[in-house]
């Protein structure tokens, strides 16, 4: 019997096309294997069982030979609108109240043929990189003592424990990122206006977007395109790329371990031997980065939190958005953003990709974080994910890619950042690196 857990969505989608499998086939068998394995893993917020299977019958209303996501299960990040569920953002202090219509990103998954199947956990307000409270954990299915990671952890852990091959997340700081380095996945943030946001109250000042998670480049190509409304074909011959390699934390005082510098190293000789120019190069930091991304981090949760009874917030989210409401009058002014973009576009001028660790250090514990205290929270985040904040601040795109392992067998990642409207760029040089050093695509949790 053909089993589609574990298959990409590529190949689920061409099969439901060319009717070797039903869509109500496929969605069954990954609902399936979340009711035996989501207790353990905690990706999901509430499961659309149900409603999926009907929605998988109505797709054998529509010409399926036209709709690239055919009968492909995926996730949504408890964040974005899906008609009829509520959207509780990991918090007690929203409003249990379905959503009248789909997010436009929902939107154009159904449309392509995606069957949504649940919603994912996320932390609190989506502010930290680790996903726990009161709607539930998501860990790491590679290690279950470790959390996925944040905030779209619920949908990375989702699609590395084979539940749904796609899941829709967003990134503010590295939250698409984050969770895809720590569960093997490939996750793309689009540069800033590619895909639509729509995300809490102004997108975090505009540094969040909306992409995929996926376990392939080519799914993650795949749903892209789908997010972004346009094309997104590989190229036709291979490209020489200028490629830059750091090893260097953007925030001071932070330092990227072995296992992460290895891993971005052998990826960079990986690509020198392909054919690509690489050299090291380190951007060019500023001292102030720290500051202004805690300043833009925080004063992103006061904007979201304005609306909210605070006695039903965490206690490290009150003092979060706190801290915030001093910043947001600056923050909105953009300048740090402006300054930061003219100090690092003559480096991009130079180099077509940065390649750097993704991470400093393998996640935390999946512990109670929700329930610790707000500066023990920041030190946490801080330490093991500063690689990804500079290009929220920016606005350009940038990728998360599975590359290597770390000592106790978990996956290891590396990161590429490029210029504005480089995406192509980016998943062309991720391809070229799950070629030359192919990875696992799920975690075995039988």
């Amino acid at each position: 019997m053909t089993t589609w857990v574990g298959r990409t969505a590529t190949e689920i989608a061409a099969a439901v096309r060319e009717q070797r499998v039903t869509p109500r086939e496929v969605v069954a068998e990954h609902l399936a294997r979340i009711e035996r394995f989501d207790g353990r893993v905690g990706a999901f917020r509430t499961v659309r069982a149900d409603a999926a299977l009907a929605e998988a019958d109505e797709l054998l209303s529509r010409d399926l030979g036209q709709l690239p996501l055919a009968g492909v299960p995926v996730a949504v990040k408890d964040n974005l609108a899906v008609r009829g569920e509520a959207n509780r953002n990991g918090s007690a202090a929203t409003p249990d109240t379905p959503a009248g219509e789909d997010h436009v990103t929902v939107a154009r998954l159904r449309a392509a043929g995606a069957v949504v199947v649940g919603l994912t956990n996320v932390p609190e307000l989506c502010v930290f990189g680790t996903t726990e409270g009161v709607h539930g954990t998501a860990r790491n299915p590679w290690d279950l003592s470790r959390t996925a990671g944040g905030s779209s952890g619920g949908s990375a852990a989702a699609v590395a424990a084979g539940m749904v091959p796609l899941a829709l997340g967003n990134d503010g700081m590295g939250s698409l990122r984050i969770p895809a380095a720590n569960c093997g996945l490939v996750a793309l943030k689009p540069g800033h206006g590619v895909v639509p946001a729509g995300i809490g109250h102004g997108d975090w000042f505009g540094m969040s977007e909306n992409g995929p998670l996926a376990t392939t480049v080519e799914d993650a190509r795949l749903m892209f395109s789908v997010l972004a409304d346009t094309e997104q074909p590989p190229p036709a011959e291979p490209v020489t790329r200028s490629i830059a390699v750091s090893v260097r934390s953007p925030l001071a005082g932070v330092r990227v371990t072995r296992p992460y510098t290895t891993a971005a190293r052998q990826a960079a000789a990986l690509l020198s031997e392909a054919g690509h120019r690489v050299r090291p190069a380190n951007p060019p930091y500023p001292v102030w980065l720290s500051t202004t991304s805690l300043a833009h981090w925080t004063a992103g949760t006061a904007v979201d939190a304005e609306d909210l009874d605070p006695r039903r917030l965490a206690r490290r989210t009150r003092v979060h958005a706190a801290v915030g409401r001093r910043f947001v009058t600056g923050v909105r002014t953009g300048v740090r953003r402006e300054q930061l973009r003219a100090r690092l576009a003559p480096f991009f001028a130079e180099h077509d990709v940065l390649l750097t660790p993704a991470l400093a250090r393998r996640s935390p514990a999946s512990v109670a974080w929700h329930e610790r205290g707000w500066l023990r929270n920041i030190l946490a985040n801080t330490a093991y994910s500063p690689m990804t904040p500079p290009w929220n601040l920016t606005g350009w795109p940038a990728m998360a890619v599975p590359f290597g392992t770390l000592p106790n067998g978990a996956p290891c990642a590396v990161q590429l950042v490029g210029r504005p409207g480089s995406e192509a760029a980016l998943l062309d040089v991720a391809g070229q690196l799950e070629v030359l050093n192919p990875w696992r695509r799920t975690a075995r949790l039988d």
